[in-house]
């Protein structure tokens, strides 16, 4: 069994147009629909990305932290 695989876009009558193949003609065929992992509909602008997270390490003093990581890490 050969298995094909395309991305395809439901029409707002929802139909779909599959590539041309001429070795599926006047053959029975399964089809399996889902949805595409990376469909541009769930992401989000970066603008809204940048505004939720811009700031959120603001009052913390990264550089101290970073120190006392480190000094805990590689102390003798």
């Amino acid at each position: 069994m050969k298995v094909y695989r395309f991305v395809a876009k439901v029409s707002d009558s929802g139909t779909i147009q599959i590539p041309y193949d001429s070795s599926l003609l006047d053959e029975e065929v399964e089809v399996v629909i889902r949805s595409a992992p990376h469909s541009r509909s769930n992401r989000r602008p970066a603008a809204a990305f940048v505004n939720q997270w811009a700031g959120f390490l603001a009052g913390d003093d990264t550089e101290q932290s970073n120190y006392e990581c480190l000094s805990r890490k590689y102390q003798r």
